[in-house]
């Protein structure tokens, strides 16, 4: 059952992700996380930095990794934010990428309106709602995603919408950046956001995102996670040059026109409700900057993506990157 004392914490696995850190950290934590962990590899863009001194200003904890050969950076990462949790007594683990956000649409919109749906849960699975491009081509660092990418799929698609899961650390021996694996308790107990049971058969699975029944695991009234995948076209190709978060090389993902791309970038009707926090995580981001550190630091990576881009999206690597539809005979 869930307590007053039970501790939740937002987890991230991030490389190169410096332009986006503030606002998905103030954000988070206008909601209501109590601690954020974020675990970084083999950053070039500065953010390890920006990580570094937002936790010397106590805003995070920042855990730096090596990856082996061959293995997956995020299942790494979790391994590790396992460890920590365990160390300090963290209940409730969330882990979601930095173009992810929680968007809880019942009651204030904050935490504890979805953990009382948690009950006695192990999992509370979260399904995605895509957001696309919104047409915007071309990203100028200092912009804001939640703002600047409001036009989304209309709903969650049962039996295609993947799921992000709010888990009880101690309930599980592993977990991926999806799901927790390995339970520790006998019969897990799943639900969705509102509280409805989901069967557990996926915490069973090396891979797997979805869970059953589709429709109960797609429909929720209390809280989606909006998924910002591709934001604008300049960014959606630049994550060529980042690397994919399972450690996949030679991909096509980030290619305009890719399969994932045409998934991903849903633009079909305007959708503006998690921005009733935005006042809030403006103001908070704008706290966070005042620290000296942290301001020089993210000033630093958005220096470093202007650079890097010019290097990056040549016309060559634009042709590559970009899917031509074939005409139609």
């Amino acid at each position: 059952m869930t307590a007053a004392s039970d501790q939740t914490a937002l987890v991230s696995c991030m490389r190169n992700e410096g332009l986006f850190i503030l606002e998905w950290l103030a954000y988070h934590q206008v909601i209501g996380f109590d601690q954020v962990v974020v675990v970084s590899n083999d950053c070039t863009d500065g953010s390890d930095r920006l990580l570094d001194a937002l936790a010397a200003a106590g805003h995070l904890t920042h855990i730096r990794q090596s990856v082996p050969p061959g293995t997956p950076p995020q299942d790494s990462g979790m391994a590790l934010v396992l460890d920590w949790a365990r160390a300090q007594n963290v209940t409730w683990l969330l882990h979601i990428d930095s173009d992810e956000f929680l968007n809880i649409t019942a009651g204030d919109g904050r935490l504890p309106t979805l953990m009382a749906n948690a009950s006695e849960a192990d999992v509370v699975a979260i399904p995605w709602q895509l957001f696309g491009d919104a047409g915007v081509t071309e990203w100028t660092p200092g912009m804001a995603v939640l703002p600047s990418f409001t036009r989304a799929e209309p709903r969650p698609e049962p039996r295609v919408t993947k799921s992000k899961c709010l888990f009880r650390a101690a309930s599980f021996a592993a977990a991926t950046d999806h799901n927790p694996r390995h339970p520790l308790v006998d019969s897990p107990v799943v639900v969705n956001p509102d509280g409805t049971p989901l069967h557990a058969a996926s915490l069973y699975q090396d891979r797997s995102s979805r869970f059953r029944p589709h429709d109960l695991a797609a429909f929720n009234a209390t809280a989606r996670i909006n998924h910002y995948a591709v934001k604008s076209r300049d960014l959606f190709m630049m994550k060529n040059d980042r690397g994919d978060g399972q450690g996949k090389t030679d991909q096509t993902k980030y290619h305009l026109g890719s399969n994932w791309h045409r998934s991903a970038n849903k633009n079909d009707v305007e959708d503006r409700t998690i921005l009733r926090h935005w006042p809030a995580t403006e103001a908070r981001m704008a706290a966070l900057r005042q620290d000296p550190a942290t301001a020089a630091a993210e000033k630093a990576c958005f220096d470093w993506f202007t650079t890097r881009k010019s290097a990056i999206l040549t016309p060559e690597a634009l042709a590559l990157w970009t899917r031509r539809e074939r005409p139609q005979t």
